[in-house]
């Protein structure tokens, strides 16, 4: 099976950090599950009027947080398919590296909490337009295994790459 679109090129080690030991590889299906239900969230918040929308882009931001400090595979979506699609599931056939989606995480975080700031501080129409490009960045990682954050961070470690 072909790489992964998240798995990172090599690098030089000082581009890449320490890296994660085989035990530290995530099963690539879990961050998929999670941004679907992200994306079911999202989709909530969309269909909710005002304040009731606030609150709801203020609990996947927290979501995010969570995923942002613990890790995709920590995450309270990472927990739901640990808990109840990964036993259903043969294993995987590679693991990949979780610090993209880690990346991914804390990306979803500065777009949903901005979006919850702002509206908090009463710029109309805040909720909308940080609710709708992570609706289309979860959809299109939920279905077609695209992670947008992952290949910011993968852009990241290349770049890095380069000057040195």
């Amino acid at each position: 099976m072909p790489a992964s679109p998240r798995t990172p090129q090599p690098a030089p080690a000082a581009a890449r950090g320490p890296a994660p030991d085989a035990r530290a590889g995530i099963d690539p299906r879990g961050p998929r599950v999670g941004a679907a239900l992200t994306a079911a969230l999202l989709v909530v918040v969309l269909l909710l009027p005002g304040a009731a929308a606030t609150v709801a882009l203020a609990v996947v931001a927290a979501l995010f947080a969570v995923g942002a400090v613990r890790g995709a595979q920590g995450s309270v979506q990472g927990l739901v398919y640990r808990g109840l699609v990964r036993p259903r599931l043969a294993p995987p056939a590679e693991l990949e590296d979780p610090r993209p989606p880690r990346f991914a995480q804390l990306v979803g975080l500065v777009i949903t909490g901005a979006g919850v700031l702002l509206a908090l501080l009463g710029v109309p129409g805040a909720v909308v337009v940080a609710a709708a490009p992570a609706l289309v960045a979860a959809v299109l990682n939920a279905a077609f295994g695209l992670c947008l954050g992952c290949e910011l961070y993968l852009l990241g470690v290349r770049v890095r790459h380069a000057r040195s």
